[in-house]
């Protein structure tokens, strides 16, 4: 009952705005989605090792890292409405620089564009995520960011379609059991072959974006920034460093990331492991990203009855129990624990996003924000880390064991680490911030 007086999560003088910055939450969705599965695909391809290959998410997730704090400054003088169309313009850059990548089928010009094409990532997440905040009550703010992130699953699933259905099924190289027997002049025939089916839907993913950008350039959008001089820039990092929650709430991004990557670009090795071909193991992330929606829906609701600090914390250990269990049981069943960690990481950036930027003011929030996509990093290093451990015994997926289970099952090991603190971080949340890691 005591709910019944919260005020709307959205209002119905902003919802057209409001649903056209939620169409941008399934957009970076779709570019997560079709890349995950890009990282198997120019292994094959480009005959690269397992750490070799996570210089995609390396690419993609870092231009998150070098561009959010140049977006936040952008926005402190410009309103999000022109961050947003700054984002547009260089997702689009990005991706239809594929093309001139697919003629020189060099892999480092792949790189180039997935990290510019998160230079414009960086721009719309940064600008819509506290504007998404800020549009209504504060006492529903991080409901209505779950809200708006629910549609971030929904390009994920369309991405990965996309990825299974128009990349993965139609790579020559993936129907050779050993690409690396061939002789030189059919690697070459099936290497240009394949690079133009990868080229391909990102080229058209531009041109959509270039109607997109015009539909916000003739839009009128709310505007949401600050009047009145602003403070220094020194003053604003420096009340955040001293912001505890804010601090811990970076981290925990940054681990969230890490741990929401590796599950996601990793579950084709860990199928490969144990025998599924990569347009298999494609419907099983499929149906990841399904147990993601359903969870950020249920996550949402649940936060009108239960704390976010609490509701993280259930969530984060739910995560622990399933990862532990994609660790220790090989074969069909580890893999289905591993589909079920999503679930568990469904509310996690919402909800860490909102915890964080809670009670900070307007200007607070533009360059804390910056903090929050930069955090976005733990995609690239995490995951880059996890092919190490996997390489450990070769270029394969389950050469040696470690600890009794595969090597590709044990490097699970560091999504539970990230589920550990996060966790923590929830419990501290939920606990008023009167706790200490000797607490536990």
């Amino acid at each position: 009952m005591k709910n019944s007086s919260k005020p709307p999560v959205v209002s119905k003088e902003i919802l057209i705005p409001f649903i056209l910055v939620t169409s941008l939450f399934a957009l970076w969705g779709f570019a997560n989605a079709v890349t995950d599965p890009m990282v198997q695909a120019f292994k094959k391809v480009l005959e690269l090792s397992n750490s070799q290959a996570a210089w995609v998410q390396m690419a993609f997730y870092g231009g998150y890292f070098c561009m959010a704090l140049p977006a936040a400054m952008f926005m402190r003088k410009y309103s999000y409405k022109v961050g947003i169309l700054i984002g547009l313009g260089l997702y689009a850059t990005g991706a239809l620089l594929f093309y001139p990548a697919a003629i020189t089928e060099q892999f480092w010009f792949f790189c180039l564009g997935l990290y510019i094409l998160t230079f414009g990532l960086a721009f719309l997440e940064t600008a819509a995520n506290p504007y998404a905040l800020s549009m209504g009550a504060k006492e529903t703010a991080t409901q209505r960011l779950n809200l708006a992130q629910a549609f971030n699953p929904i390009g994920l699933i369309v991405g990965l379609f996309v990825a299974q259905q128009f990349v993965l099924k139609n790579l020559q190289s993936d129907d050779i059991k050993d690409f690396s027997t061939l002789d030189e002049a059919s690697k070459i025939l099936i290497k240009t072959s394949d690079l133009l089916v990868i080229r391909n839907p990102y080229v058209i993913l531009g041109l959509v974006l270039i109607g997109i950008f015009i539909l916000f350039l003739i839009s009128k959008m709310p505007q949401s920034k600050d009047e009145g001089k602003m403070p220094r820039i020194g003053d604003t990092f420096k009340s955040l460093f001293r912001n505890k929650k804010y601090a811990l709430g970076v981290m925990a991004q940054i681990f969230h990331m890490g741990c929401l990557i590796m599950c996601w670009t990793y579950i084709y090795q860990y199928s490969e492991a144990i025998g599924i071909d990569a347009v298999t193991a494609g419907y099983y992330q499929m149906v990841a990203f399904v147990l993601f929606t359903i969870g950020r829906t249920v996550g949402t609701y649940l936060l009108r009855f239960v704390s976010s600090g609490k509701l993280l914390m259930y969530f984060a250990l739910m995560g622990i129990v399933f990862t532990f269990g994609a660790i220790v049981i090989e074969g069909i069943v580890g893999l289905y624990s591993l589909v079920a960690v999503s679930f568990c990481m469904s509310l996690m950036f919402p909800t860490i996003y909102g915890i964080a930027l809670g009670d900070l003011t307007e200007e607070q929030s533009k360059v804390g924000s910056a903090g929050l996509i930069m955090a976005i990093v733990g995609g690239a290093l995490m995951p880059k880390l996890q092919g190490i451990i996997i390489d450990f015994g070769g270029n394969k997926v389950n050469d040696i064991k470690i600890l009794g289970v595969s090597e590709i099952n044990f490097s699970f090991i560091l999504p539970l680490l990230c589920f550990l603190f996060i966790s923590w971080y929830g419990l501290y949340v939920y606990k008023g911030f009167n706790i200490k890691f000797t607490d536990l």
